[in-house]
Protein backbone atom coordinates (compact mmCIF):
# COMPACT_ATOMS: atom_id res chain seq x y z
CA UNK A 1 0.00 0.00 0.00
CA UNK A 2 1.56 3.76 -0.84
CA UNK A 3 0.83 7.14 0.81
CA UNK A 4 0.66 10.53 -1.23
CA UNK A 5 2.45 11.77 1.88
CA UNK A 6 5.42 10.02 1.03
CA UNK A 7 5.80 10.96 -2.62
CA UNK A 8 8.49 13.28 -3.31
CA UNK A 9 7.53 16.06 -5.59
CA UNK A 10 9.73 18.79 -7.27
CA UNK A 11 8.01 21.16 -5.53
CA UNK A 12 10.03 20.58 -2.42
CA UNK A 13 13.29 21.75 -3.92
CA UNK A 14 11.60 25.38 -4.38
CA UNK A 15 14.20 27.91 -2.79
CA UNK A 16 11.49 28.78 -0.17
CA UNK A 17 11.85 25.28 1.26
CA UNK A 18 15.86 25.70 1.35
CA UNK A 19 15.59 26.70 4.86
CA UNK A 20 13.77 23.80 6.32
CA UNK A 21 15.70 21.31 4.35
CA UNK A 22 18.74 22.95 6.19
CA UNK A 23 17.02 22.96 9.64
CA UNK A 24 16.38 18.88 8.75
CA UNK A 25 19.92 18.08 7.89
CA UNK A 26 21.74 19.86 10.94
CA UNK A 27 19.00 18.01 13.11
CA UNK A 28 20.30 14.63 10.87
CA UNK A 29 23.74 15.65 11.47
CA UNK A 30 22.67 15.50 15.23
CA UNK A 31 21.51 12.47 15.63
CA UNK A 32 24.61 10.55 14.24
CA UNK A 33 25.98 11.79 17.81
CA UNK A 34 26.06 8.56 20.37
CA UNK A 35 22.99 7.50 22.06
CA UNK A 36 24.24 9.02 25.79
CA UNK A 37 25.03 12.87 24.26
CA UNK A 38 21.83 12.61 22.53
CA UNK A 39 19.96 12.27 25.69
CA UNK A 40 22.25 14.63 27.43
CA UNK A 41 21.79 17.25 24.65
CA UNK A 42 18.06 16.23 24.93
CA UNK A 43 17.89 17.37 28.88
CA UNK A 44 19.00 20.54 27.67
CA UNK A 45 16.87 21.17 25.26
CA UNK A 46 13.78 20.37 27.94
CA UNK A 47 15.76 22.59 30.79
CA UNK A 48 15.90 25.25 28.79
CA UNK A 49 12.56 24.88 27.51
CA UNK A 50 11.66 24.59 31.48
CA UNK A 51 13.18 27.74 32.42
CA UNK A 52 11.07 29.82 30.29
CA UNK A 53 7.83 30.71 30.84
CA UNK A 54 4.99 29.41 28.10
CA UNK A 55 1.73 28.60 27.30
CA UNK A 56 2.88 24.94 27.11
CA UNK A 57 4.44 25.25 30.67
CA UNK A 58 1.27 26.52 32.15
CA UNK A 59 -1.14 23.57 30.50
CA UNK A 60 1.46 20.71 31.77
CA UNK A 61 1.57 22.64 34.88
CA UNK A 62 -2.66 22.62 35.26
CA UNK A 63 -2.55 19.19 33.88
CA UNK A 64 -0.15 17.76 36.20
CA UNK A 65 -2.08 19.50 39.76
CA UNK A 66 -5.60 18.01 38.13
CA UNK A 67 -4.26 14.34 37.37
CA UNK A 68 -2.01 14.21 40.39
CA UNK A 69 -3.56 16.34 42.90
CA UNK A 70 -2.52 14.20 46.09
CA UNK A 71 0.75 15.06 45.36
CA UNK A 72 2.44 18.09 46.98
CA UNK A 73 3.51 21.41 45.68
CA UNK A 74 7.18 20.19 45.59
CA UNK A 75 6.00 16.78 43.86
CA UNK A 76 4.10 18.42 41.20
CA UNK A 77 6.57 20.89 40.71
CA UNK A 78 9.42 17.73 40.15
CA UNK A 79 7.49 16.33 37.66
CA UNK A 80 6.80 19.36 35.39
CA UNK A 81 10.38 19.81 35.32
CA UNK A 82 11.02 16.02 34.43
CA UNK A 83 8.14 16.43 31.88
CA UNK A 84 9.97 19.32 30.41
CA UNK A 85 13.42 16.85 30.18
CA UNK A 86 11.70 14.27 28.89
CA UNK A 87 9.85 16.41 26.24
CA UNK A 88 13.58 17.70 25.26
CA UNK A 89 15.14 14.43 24.85
CA UNK A 90 11.82 13.61 22.06
CA UNK A 91 12.91 16.18 20.42
CA UNK A 92 16.50 13.76 19.84
CA UNK A 93 14.14 10.29 19.71
CA UNK A 94 12.35 11.93 17.06
CA UNK A 95 15.25 12.41 14.61
CA UNK A 96 15.85 8.77 16.44
CA UNK A 97 13.21 6.55 14.82
CA UNK A 98 13.22 8.77 11.30
CA UNK A 99 16.92 7.97 10.84
CA UNK A 100 18.62 5.84 12.10
CA UNK A 101 19.41 2.43 10.45
CA UNK A 102 17.32 -0.63 11.65
CA UNK A 103 20.47 -2.22 13.22
CA UNK A 104 21.48 0.63 15.09
CA UNK A 105 17.97 0.94 16.33
CA UNK A 106 17.03 -2.06 17.11
CA UNK A 107 20.20 -2.23 20.46
CA UNK A 108 17.84 0.49 21.92
CA UNK A 109 14.82 -1.32 22.39
CA UNK A 110 13.64 -4.10 24.59
CA UNK A 111 9.89 -6.23 23.69
CA UNK A 112 7.71 -7.96 26.29
CA UNK A 113 4.24 -9.31 24.92
CA UNK A 114 4.69 -9.98 20.93
CA UNK A 115 3.12 -12.87 20.94
CA UNK A 116 -0.25 -10.68 21.67
CA UNK A 117 -0.15 -9.23 18.44
CA UNK A 118 0.35 -13.11 17.25
CA UNK A 119 -2.77 -14.21 18.29
CA UNK A 120 -4.69 -11.89 16.64
CA UNK A 121 -2.66 -12.10 12.82
CA UNK A 122 -5.27 -12.63 9.72
CA UNK A 123 -7.90 -9.66 10.80
CA UNK A 124 -7.59 -5.97 11.38
CA UNK A 125 -5.87 -4.54 14.40
CA UNK A 126 -5.75 -1.42 15.71
CA UNK A 127 -2.53 -0.90 18.07
CA UNK A 128 -4.06 1.12 20.71
CA UNK A 129 -1.35 3.55 21.85
CA UNK A 130 -1.12 6.77 24.05
CA UNK A 131 0.68 9.92 23.19
CA UNK A 132 3.99 9.41 25.31
CA UNK A 133 6.79 11.95 24.96
CA UNK A 134 8.44 8.79 23.59
CA UNK A 135 5.48 8.13 20.88
CA UNK A 136 8.37 8.61 17.80
CA UNK A 137 10.46 5.53 19.31
CA UNK A 138 7.51 3.40 20.52
CA UNK A 139 5.73 3.42 17.30
CA UNK A 140 8.94 2.76 15.07
CA UNK A 141 10.22 0.42 17.57
CA UNK A 142 6.79 -1.66 17.23
CA UNK A 143 6.45 -1.56 13.49
CA UNK A 144 10.28 -2.99 13.16
CA UNK A 145 8.50 -6.20 14.66
CA UNK A 146 4.72 -5.87 13.16
CA UNK A 147 3.57 -4.78 9.82
CA UNK A 148 1.56 -1.52 11.27
CA UNK A 149 0.52 1.27 9.13
CA UNK A 150 0.86 4.48 11.10
CA UNK A 151 -0.71 8.00 11.16
CA UNK A 152 0.33 11.59 11.14
CA UNK A 153 -0.77 15.21 11.60
CA UNK A 154 -0.87 17.08 8.01
CA UNK A 155 1.86 20.28 8.74
CA UNK A 156 2.13 23.57 6.66
CA UNK A 157 4.71 23.10 5.38
CA UNK A 158 5.09 19.93 2.82
CA UNK A 159 8.90 19.73 3.48
CA UNK A 160 8.06 18.78 7.35
CA UNK A 161 5.03 16.73 5.88
CA UNK A 162 7.06 14.52 3.64
CA UNK A 163 9.43 13.44 5.78
CA UNK A 164 7.48 13.23 8.65
CA UNK A 165 5.13 10.44 6.58
CA UNK A 166 8.21 9.28 5.53
CA UNK A 167 10.32 9.29 8.68
CA UNK A 168 7.60 7.04 10.05
CA UNK A 169 7.99 4.25 8.22
CA UNK A 170 12.19 4.46 8.04
CA UNK A 171 11.63 1.26 11.03
CA UNK A 172 8.79 -0.58 9.23
CA UNK A 173 9.11 -4.15 7.86
CA UNK A 174 6.90 -4.68 4.89
CA UNK A 175 4.65 -2.43 2.42
CA UNK A 176 2.85 0.04 5.16
CA UNK A 177 1.23 3.45 4.30
CA UNK A 178 0.81 6.33 6.95
CA UNK A 179 -2.18 8.02 7.02
CA UNK A 180 -3.81 11.82 7.73
CA UNK A 181 -5.44 11.69 11.09
CA UNK A 182 -8.37 12.88 9.41
CA UNK A 183 -8.44 9.89 6.81
CA UNK A 184 -11.55 8.31 8.49
CA UNK A 185 -12.57 6.55 4.48
CA UNK A 186 -8.93 5.32 4.59
CA UNK A 187 -8.11 3.94 7.47
CA UNK A 188 -11.23 2.02 7.82
CA UNK A 189 -10.69 0.63 4.72
CA UNK A 190 -7.39 -0.58 5.87
CA UNK A 191 -8.41 -2.57 8.56
CA UNK A 192 -11.54 -3.94 7.15
CA UNK A 193 -8.50 -5.41 5.19
CA UNK A 194 -6.61 -6.98 7.70
CA UNK A 195 -4.15 -4.08 8.47
CA UNK A 196 -2.81 -3.17 11.26
CA UNK A 197 -3.08 0.06 12.27
CA UNK A 198 -1.67 2.45 14.92
CA UNK A 199 -4.34 4.74 17.15
CA UNK A 200 -4.19 7.19 20.09
CA UNK A 201 -7.65 8.27 21.41
CA UNK A 202 -6.13 10.16 24.17
CA UNK A 203 -6.59 13.61 23.05
CA UNK A 204 -9.27 16.19 23.24
CA UNK A 205 -10.80 16.38 19.22
CA UNK A 206 -14.16 18.03 20.84
CA UNK A 207 -17.31 16.51 20.54
CA UNK A 208 -18.02 16.50 17.05
CA UNK A 209 -17.35 12.37 17.24
CA UNK A 210 -17.18 11.96 21.46
CA UNK A 211 -18.82 12.21 24.23
CA UNK A 212 -17.72 13.17 28.24
CA UNK A 213 -16.02 10.46 30.14
CA UNK A 214 -13.52 10.74 33.45
CA UNK A 215 -10.44 10.39 33.19
CA UNK A 216 -7.97 10.39 36.43
CA UNK A 217 -11.62 11.87 38.09
CA UNK A 218 -12.25 14.47 35.95
CA UNK A 219 -14.97 14.46 32.76
CA UNK A 220 -13.16 15.10 29.43
CA UNK A 221 -13.98 14.96 25.80
CA UNK A 222 -13.18 11.27 24.72
CA UNK A 223 -13.48 10.07 21.02
CA UNK A 224 -15.64 7.25 20.57
CA UNK A 225 -14.05 6.10 17.76
CA UNK A 226 -12.04 3.55 19.00
CA UNK A 227 -15.62 1.54 19.62
CA UNK A 228 -16.94 2.58 16.70
CA UNK A 229 -14.15 1.80 14.47
CA UNK A 230 -13.81 -2.07 15.83
CA UNK A 231 -17.65 -2.32 15.49
CA UNK A 232 -17.78 -1.34 12.06
CA UNK A 233 -14.75 -3.26 11.35
CA UNK A 234 -14.27 -6.38 13.19
CA UNK A 235 -10.89 -5.10 14.50
CA UNK A 236 -9.24 -6.34 17.65
CA UNK A 237 -7.95 -3.60 19.76
CA UNK A 238 -4.39 -4.24 21.37
CA UNK A 239 -2.82 -1.79 23.86
CA UNK A 240 0.84 -1.23 23.93
CA UNK A 241 2.95 0.76 25.76
CA UNK A 242 6.71 1.99 25.38
CA UNK A 243 8.97 3.86 27.85
CA UNK A 244 12.30 5.53 28.03
CA UNK A 245 14.12 3.21 30.93
CA UNK A 246 17.20 4.67 33.48
CA UNK A 247 20.44 6.24 32.18
CA UNK A 248 21.12 4.67 28.43
CA UNK A 249 19.26 1.27 28.83
CA UNK A 250 17.40 2.28 25.62
CA UNK A 251 13.51 1.49 25.53
CA UNK A 252 10.87 -1.03 26.36
CA UNK A 253 7.89 -1.58 24.58
CA UNK A 254 5.18 -4.18 25.78
CA UNK A 255 2.71 -5.30 24.00
CA UNK A 256 -1.24 -6.55 26.76
CA UNK A 257 -3.47 -8.98 25.56
CA UNK A 258 -6.39 -7.94 22.47
CA UNK A 259 -9.39 -6.10 24.52
CA UNK A 260 -12.30 -8.79 25.12
CA UNK A 261 -15.91 -7.93 24.80
CA UNK A 262 -15.04 -4.94 23.04
CA UNK A 263 -16.85 -2.93 22.35
CA UNK A 264 -20.14 -3.13 24.51
CA UNK A 265 -22.47 -1.06 22.32
CA UNK A 266 -22.67 1.57 24.91
CA UNK A 267 -20.37 4.83 24.09
CA UNK A 268 -19.70 5.96 27.46
CA UNK A 269 -19.03 2.39 28.80
CA UNK A 270 -16.50 2.01 26.06
CA UNK A 271 -14.95 5.54 26.15
CA UNK A 272 -14.59 5.16 29.98
CA UNK A 273 -12.91 1.85 29.44
CA UNK A 274 -10.01 3.61 27.01
CA UNK A 275 -9.79 6.04 29.23
CA UNK A 276 -9.53 4.06 32.56
CA UNK A 277 -6.41 2.03 30.40
CA UNK A 278 -4.60 4.72 29.21
CA UNK A 279 -4.32 5.80 32.98
CA UNK A 280 -2.84 2.87 34.22
CA UNK A 281 -0.42 3.69 30.93
CA UNK A 282 0.23 7.40 32.24
CA UNK A 283 1.17 6.19 35.67
CA UNK A 284 3.54 3.95 34.83
CA UNK A 285 5.78 6.84 33.79
CA UNK A 286 3.90 10.09 34.43
CA UNK A 287 6.50 12.11 33.72
CA UNK A 288 6.67 10.98 29.85
CA UNK A 289 3.51 11.95 28.90
CA UNK A 290 2.67 14.86 26.69
CA UNK A 291 1.30 16.95 29.37
CA UNK A 292 1.75 20.09 27.27
CA UNK A 293 -2.08 19.08 25.33
CA UNK A 294 -4.84 20.62 26.59
CA UNK A 295 -6.56 17.35 27.57
CA UNK A 296 -9.27 18.87 29.29
CA UNK A 297 -9.46 21.59 27.23
CA UNK A 298 -13.50 21.46 26.47
CA UNK A 299 -15.96 21.63 29.24
CA UNK A 300 -19.27 20.38 30.17
CA UNK A 301 -22.08 23.01 29.93
CA UNK A 302 -21.73 25.48 32.93
CA UNK A 303 -18.09 24.59 33.40
CA UNK A 304 -15.73 27.15 34.37
CA UNK A 305 -12.53 26.60 31.54
CA UNK A 306 -9.69 24.84 33.98
CA UNK A 307 -6.66 26.70 32.22
CA UNK A 308 -7.03 30.35 32.70
CA UNK A 309 -4.54 30.84 29.48
CA UNK A 310 -3.09 34.28 28.67
CA UNK A 311 -4.46 35.44 25.45
CA UNK A 312 -2.50 35.34 22.40
CA UNK A 313 -1.30 38.16 20.78
CA UNK A 314 -2.16 39.21 17.92
CA UNK A 315 0.41 40.00 15.17
CA UNK A 316 0.30 42.78 13.43
CA UNK A 317 -0.02 43.48 9.74
CA UNK A 318 2.03 44.93 7.76
CA UNK A 319 1.12 48.33 5.83
CA UNK A 320 1.22 48.17 2.53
Amino acid sequence: MSSKATKFKSTLLHPRYWLTWFAFGLWWLITLLPFPLLLRLGKAIGLIFYAIPSRRKIIARRNIEICFPALGAAEQKAMLRANFISTGIAVMEVGIAWWWPKKRFSKLVQFEGLENLEAVKGRGVMVLGIHYTTLEVGAAALSSQWQMDGMYRAHGNPVYDFLQARGRLQQSIGDNAVFERRDVRGTMKALKQGHSLWYGPDQDYGLGQGLFAPFFGVQAATVYATARFAEKTGAAVVPFSHVRLPGSEGYKVTVYPALEDFPSGDDLVDATRINQLIEKFVQLQPEQYLWVHRRFKNRPEGEADLYNLPAKKKRRRRAN
